[in-house]
């Protein structure tokens, strides 16, 4: 954690509340990004967002300073994303891959460009559907958001041969399931 975040930290916990914006404002697209990454749509991403900023204003004294806020707001993120899959799929009774893909939304793209999108993200959502709750957590951080596997093992809570193990499985499970969708792939592309 870097001294201006320190400072902001202290002030906050001080009765400061005016210090809370500048503190979380740099991961506000961060925390977003992910949060989309890891539940499919819009609105679950920004209900997510806003709910880990919440907590991390309840929780902000349970900090530890020395090992980085932004782990551990990714962490706390990561808590509410599993809180509303958890709440989704005790309403509906499991998690959709169809709504996982039918409420994936992205840029305003060229209309030219709609086709390919459409069929890359709906391959990569597709991708991501067949992976556990663990693995799909553990490849978001490890892959798109490029975490080393200390941090993702730190945001996970869990120990560094936990995370390779479940990057292991969930690379060999996104390369079947692209081989599935796509056949005309080069082995090595997979």
């Amino acid at each position: 954690m870097d001294v201006k975040e320190k400072e902001l930290v202290a002030r906050v916990l001080a009765g400061d509340l005016s210090a809370f914006e500048p503190l979380v404002l740099p991961y506000r697209r961060t925390l977003f990004g992910l949060a989309y990454k890891m539940t499919g749509n819009r609105e679950d991403a920004l209900e997510v967002s806003q709910e880990t900023l919440l907590r991390v204003f309840r929780y902000l004294g349970r900090c530890d300073l020395e090992r980085g806020f932004q782990n551990w707001v990714i962490q706390i993120l990561i808590n509410a994303a599993r809180d509303l899959g958890g709440k989704k799929r005790r309403e509906s009774g499991r998690w959709n891959a169809d709504s996982f893909l039918e409420n994936a939304v992205s840029e305003e793209p060229r209309p030219e460009e709609v086709h390919d999108r459409s069929e890359i993200r709906g391959r990569i959502m597709s991708a991501l559907s067949v992976l556990s709750e663990r693995e799909r957590e553990v490849f978001i951080l490890r892959d798109l958001e490029e975490k080393s596997v200390r941090e993702t093992a730190e945001i996970t809570r869990s120990s560094a041969i936990s995370v390779r193990v479940h990057l292991s499985r969930a690379r060999g499970k996104i390369r079947n399931r692209l081989a599935v969708l796509d056949p005309s792939l080069p082995e090595n592309a997979r």
